[in-house]
């Protein structure tokens, strides 16, 4: 069973899709699962490779 927007439903009766984006900035591993066109379930997990800079101004310090 899996939790999706129209409530718990049998996996059986679904479409699984899974995505990989793996590049020098992430690795995301996608899981979707879909009734017919619509998309009922997505589970994302995000792996940041490399850290992100937020809050440093042009000149090198820190924007608190």
């Amino acid at each position: 069973m899996i939790t999706t927007t129209r409530g718990l439903m049998d996996e059986s009766l679904l479409k699984r899709v899974d995505s990989v984006v793996d590049n020098d900035n992430e690795h995301t591993t996608a899981v979707e699962y879909w009734d017919g066109d619509e998309c009922v379930h997505r589970s994302v997990h995000v792996h940041l490779k490399r850290g992100i800079a937020f809050g440093v101004g042009e000149a090198g310090g820190v924007n608190a």
